[in-house]
């Protein structure tokens, strides 16, 4: 078998995670495919979900990670703010770093699992 070893960040505000591991993958697929309701099918979850996922993370924040066009007639679409994508940049690079510093210490943990 092997191991796998996953750093999960979350940012609280209150009681709700205002940024987390889910929410970071969702505006990564949102910023790949233009959508919440593709990014959705990509990720496997309901529109409703990711839907609510968005607007959870929206209202946390001071200023919006996602801004939304209705649909019509030219078709609608979602992109990522700034500060979305300041989410993004931020939350992989605290991963990175937070892997990269506790990198002994995995690699320690890892050799006592069983073979």
């Amino acid at each position: 078998m092997k191991s796998k070893v996953q750093l999960r960040l979350r940012v609280y505000r209150d009681d709700s995670i205002a940024i987390g591991p889910g929410k970071v993958q969702l505006l990564e697929a949102i910023a790949e495919t233009g959508s919440i309701s593709a990014a959705a099918r990509q990720l496997g979850m309901s529109y409703r979900r990711a839907w609510l996922l968005v607007d959870e993370m929206n209202r946390a924040l001071s200023s919006p990670a996602v801004n939304t066009a209705a649909g019509g007639a030219h078709g609608g679409g979602t992109a990522l703010t700034t500060v979305g994508q300041k989410i993004l940049l931020h939350y992989r690079a605290i991963e990175n770093t937070a892997r990269t510093a506790a990198a002994a210490d995995i690699a320690a943990l890892t050799r006592l699992l069983a073979p």
